[in-house]
């Protein structure tokens, strides 16, 4: 592994399901998982084993048909959950066990009513035992976006004596800032004695809009695993969007972090699991919304038709979208028209634009959005000689 590259653990089968509504059948699981698996995803949550027959069934069968990601399998600090997911796990050809435990003052006190050195023995004990059964084993300090950050430093070092590889620190509740999360990662890098020999892992929630700030201020700090879903979807207000911090890596190179995947097919990504999920994708959607790449002011249509990197960022088709959309408004102007006229066959001239865009203005504020096939109307009506 690259020391630039960051590993994209896609958690939309186990996280991203927990969307009420979003629940998938083993086999749009399967569907799923393949193509995550061919998109370049480096670990596959499939799920939580223990938590239902069904889950057990369906990261069993992942593990059989994922032919290149590590399969990761969620747990509890908790022996049982431990075995069932190694069970479920065993034909995996990289398997990952995920076990963890909450280190907040909250979860210590309210959750498990227990002491910060029985959460330590608990955590420790977790990750020893999954270490009987895969070599592979993350760890996660459930809430530690609100740990102390010597407490976390603390349970982080010991659970890399006890055999953990990545250290999962998940901003359980979106609460940190993007300053304030990069922080905690550093003091990590900076305090936790073998911290050299592990994996530092992002794994934020969206209640205040910052999954994807922060995750990027993780790895700017040195973690090299983000924790993401497909369209964001997950627990509440959502998970870091695998699309966003992957095209944020691509886009700024001189942050120096590059991904293994195929950014071509994030598009066709996104509608397979919205549609899988029966989620629909909000329009106005970072990346993979239907209007990313849609402009309908006329301010912004003449500069995109003149050159389209000057309100373009993102080449369409550097994410799988076959190119940019001049949507026909009454907001839109005479080169946006002149552009989708010529598209359906009328190459008009400066006096006969000038005629017709009066026309199209009529028509336009009669509706909200004019299409090609109104164009043919608009030019009859307005009667010029073609």
């Amino acid at each position: 592994m690259s020391a630039n590259q960051v590993h994209i653990f896609d958690t939309t089968l186990r996280d991203g399901e927990q969307v009420p509504g979003c629940k998938l059948n083993t086999e749009q699981k399967l569907i799923i998982a393949e193509r995550l698996d061919v998109l370049g995803v480096d670990i596959i949550e499939a799920g939580f084993p223990v938590s239902s027959p069904g889950d057990f069934k369906s990261v069993t069968e992942i593990s059989k048909v994922v032919k290149n990601a590590t399969v990761c399998g969620l747990t509890r600090a908790v022996e049982n959950d431990i075995t069932v997911a190694a069970e479920a796990l065993k034909y995996a050809k990289k398997p990952r066990i995920h076990t963890g435990i909450g280190t907040s003052e909250s979860h210590i006190k309210y959750k498990f009513n227990t002491t910060p050195d029985k959460i330590i023995e608990r955590a420790k004990h977790a990750v020893a035992f999954a270490k009987k059964y895969v070599e592979d084993v993350e760890f996660y300090a459930e809430d530690a976006g609100r740990t102390d950050n010597a407490f976390l430093a603390q349970v982080c070092e010991e659970v890399i004596k006890s055999g953990a590889t990545v250290l999962n620190i998940p901003d359980t509740t979106g609460y940190c800032l993007p300053e304030e999360y990069g922080a905690k990662i550093k003091y990590l890098k900076d305090h936790v004695k073998g911290i050299e020999n592990v994996i530092i892992s992002c794994h934020c929630h969206n209640d205040l809009g910052l999954a994807t700030a922060n995750s990027i201020a993780g790895a700017i700090n040195g973690a090299r695993q983000i924790e993401c879903t497909i369209n964001g979807i997950g627990e509440r207000a959502g998970n870091t969007a695998l699309e966003e911090v992957v095209m944020i890596m691509k886009q700024h190179p001189y942050l120096n972090l590059t991904t293994n995947i195929n950014t071509r097919m994030l598009n066709e990504m996104s509608r397979l699991v919205s549609d899988s999920m029966s989620m629909p994708v909000q329009p106005n959607k970072a990346i993979v919304g239907s209007n990313a790449f849609a402009h309908s002011s006329g301010i912004h249509q003449d500069g995109v038709i003149k050159n389209r990197e000057t309100y373009e960022i993102i080449d369409p088709a550097d994410v799988g979208v076959n190119e940019s959309s001049i949507v026909l408004t009454a907001r839109s102007g005479r080169a946006a028209l002149a552009y989708r006229a010529k598209i359906v066959g009328y190459e008009l001239t400066k006096l006969q634009l000038d005629v017709v865009y009066q026309e199209f203005l009529r028509f336009a504020d009669a509706k909200k959005v004019v299409l090609d096939e109104d164009i043919h109307q608009i030019v009859e009506a307005s009667k010029i000689e073609i």
